[in-house]
This record gives C-alpha cells, sequence and structure tokens, in this order.
C-alpha cells in the first residue's frame, strides 16, 4: 500500500471566524509537484474542498517531503498530517505547524542540544534538533524544529536562567515563516485583515505591533536532509 500524508490548505481561524478559502488548482498541484520533484511520483487527490491526500510510490519520498517542510502555497503554509488508521476525511485535525526555529543570544556555555530541545519543548512539540558536527565548532545559534499550536502567537524569545542566578534574553527567528499577522502574531492572516486592528485604527488609536519581519529568519535555511 502507498504510503500516505494528507495535507490541509484551510487557513487557520481568525478570532472572528474571518477566513478567506483558497483553492488550490491543477496548476498548483503541478506546482507542488515541481518542487518535491516528484512529478510522476505522487498522486493527488481531493477528499474534501481545501483537504488533500498525497500519496507516495516510496517511503523515502514520504520522508524527504515529511522533513523537507513546511511547504507553503501563495504565502500560506501546507499543513501535515501524517496518515493514520482511523483517520477520514471528516476527523482529521490540523492543530499545529512544525518550523525550524533559530535560538539567538545564548551565552557560549548555554549553546547546546539539550538547552535547544528544553526551550522547545515550552514552545510545543520538538520534532528535531540540530547537532554539531564538532565541539571544536562554535554556533551562532542553537536550532531546533517544533510544532506548535496555529492557535497561538508565535513566540518572540524567552529568558534563560543560569545557574548564578542571571536570566538572559534570547530572540527567536523562524525559518519559511508564511503569512502572519503584525498585530496578533498569529499565522493564517495578516494585520490588514485583522478586525480588531482595523477597528483601533477607524476609533483613532494607534498601536505598536508587537510582531514583525524581525522574527524571519533570512538566509541559511537548514536543510536535515543535507547533513
Amino acid at each position: 500500500m502507498a504510503e500516505e500524508v494528507i495535507y490541509s490548505l484551510e487557513k487557520m481561524k481568525l478570532k472572528l471566524d474571518e477566513e478567506e478559502v483558497i483553492a488550490i488548482s491543477k496548476a498548483a498541484q503541478s506546482t507542488l509537484r515541481r518542487a518535491w520533484g516528484l512529478e510522476d511520483g505522487v498522486q493527488i487527490v481531493e477528499v474534501r474542498p481545501n483537504l488533500f491526500q498525497f500519496k507516495f510510490k516510496s517511503e523515502f519520498e514520504l520522508e524527504w517531503v515529511v522533513r523537507g517542510g513546511p511547504w507553503s502555497f501563495d504565502n500560506q503554509v501546507l499543513m501535515l498530517r501524517q496518515w493514520q488508521p482511523g483517520m477520514t476525511a471528516a476527523n482529521v485535525k490540523f492543530e499545529s505547524v512544525a518550523l525550524w526555529i533559530q535560538i539567538w543570544g545564548a551565552p557560549f556555555d548555554m549553546v547546546s542540544p539539550q538547552v535547544a530541545t528544553e526551550i522547545g519543548k515550552r514552545m510545543g512539540e520538538v520534532v528535531e534538533v540540530e547537532k554539531r558536527k564538532s565541539q571544536d565548532t562554535q554556533h551562532l545559534f542553537m536550532h531546533v524544529k517544533v510544532a506548535f499550536p496555529t492557535s497561538k502567537p508565535i513566540c518572540r524569545g524567552a529568558f534563560l536562567g543560569s545557574s548564578d542566578g542571571q536570566n538572559t534574553w534570547v530572540q527567536f527567528k523562524y525559518e519559511r515563516l508564511s503569512m502572519f499577522c503584525h498585530f496578533c502574531g498569529i499565522m493564517g492572516h495578516d494585520i490588514k485583515n485583522y478586525a480588531q486592528h482595523y477597528a483601533s485604527r477607524k476609533n483613532g488609536r494607534e498601536e505598536v505591533c508587537q510582531y514583525g519581519d524581525w522574527l524571519k529568519a533570512t538566509g541559511g535555511d537548514f536543510n536535515p536532509l543535507q547533513r
């Protein structure tokens, strides 16, 4: 039996349930196949509006797509769930997205896969942690892939506490971060389509955005398949 992965292109819920549905066309399906290098190796079946089942010919191809994500289309993240027994189009849920996160600013003696794992656990489910190839190489940041809830704002950073009682702020940067709101910090919509921000401006209030593109990692995205 072919390995199966289910993707959803449904946008995440806004607080006022104002959402716009994105349809995936035949051309878009071809684009995904080309991006994965699997033009003849993957079958795409629409099981309900904006919910698709991807069938791969081999476990290797499935693993390549899963570990190579997140993938996006039209600036929207493609949410992924691997097939499990009992899963149907009616009961499948997409509640989290896995992203590689860069952790900047930690004291040199605290830069380790163990610390990265502990930070990742505070954000969601740790999927993978990058380990150093050599202990002699000083990394500029720690690297962890975390599946975190899409219903919550993305985390901008955290304080690390050392044994001597000192707290150090570390900043998070997200690789391949798709559309997110600079006002509320939630993925799936932008500030122009956020009702609360619109209401604030309409009432003459100018509020400073607590989020921005500075949360996006630029260049040097980690590819676990090329390690």
